[in-house]
C-alpha cells in the first residue's frame, strides 16, 4: 500500500536522521516537506535522534485519483518514538488519531507528497 510504504520510509529516514531522504519523500515545494525536515533538523541540532517511531494507519479511503495525482483521507497516529543521545533515551509522547487530506503527485516515477491538510472534525 502506498501510505504504508512511504509512512515507512520517512520513519527510516528520521531514524537515520538523513534529511535528504526525507526531503525526497516530498515534492520541493511542499509546505510539510519544509515542516517534517525543520522538525528533524531541531532534533538532530540537539544531538538526537528519534528511534522506534511507527506510523498506525487507522483508515485509508481514495478520494480521488489521476495518472500523475492522487488524493488520500488518511487516519493515523504516531507511536513508540523514543529519542536518544548521549546520555538521553527518553520515550516521546502518545499521539492522538488525526485525520488529513494526503495529496501524492508522481516526480520522477516516485509518488510524493505533495501537500497535507488538516480537516475539520
Amino acid at each position: 500500500m502506498l501510505v504504508s510504504s512511504w509512512d515507512a520510509q520517512r520513519v527510516d529516514a528520521w531514524a537515520r536522521g538523513d534529511l535528504a531522504a526525507l526531503a525526497a519523500l516530498y515534492t520541493a515545494p511542499s509546505v510539510a516537506g519544509r515542516r517534517d525536515r525543520a522538525m528533524l533538523r531541531s532534533w538532530l541540532d540537539r544531538g538526537l535522534r528519534v528511534r522506534g517511531l511507527r506510523t498506525q494507519l487507522l483508515a485509508v479511503r481514495e478520494l480521488s485519483r489521476t495518472r500523475s495525482t492522487w488524493r488520500l483521507l488518511v487516519t493515523d497516529r504516531l507511536v513508540g518514538g523514543v529519542a536518544t543521545g548521549p546520555g538521553v533515551r527518553r520515550s516521546l509522547p502518545g499521539d492522538e488519531p488525526t485525520t488529513r487530506v494526503v495529496r501524492f503527485r508522481v516526480v520522477a516515477g516516485a509518488w510524493r507528497v505533495a501537500a497535507v491538510r488538516a480537516t475539520a472534525g
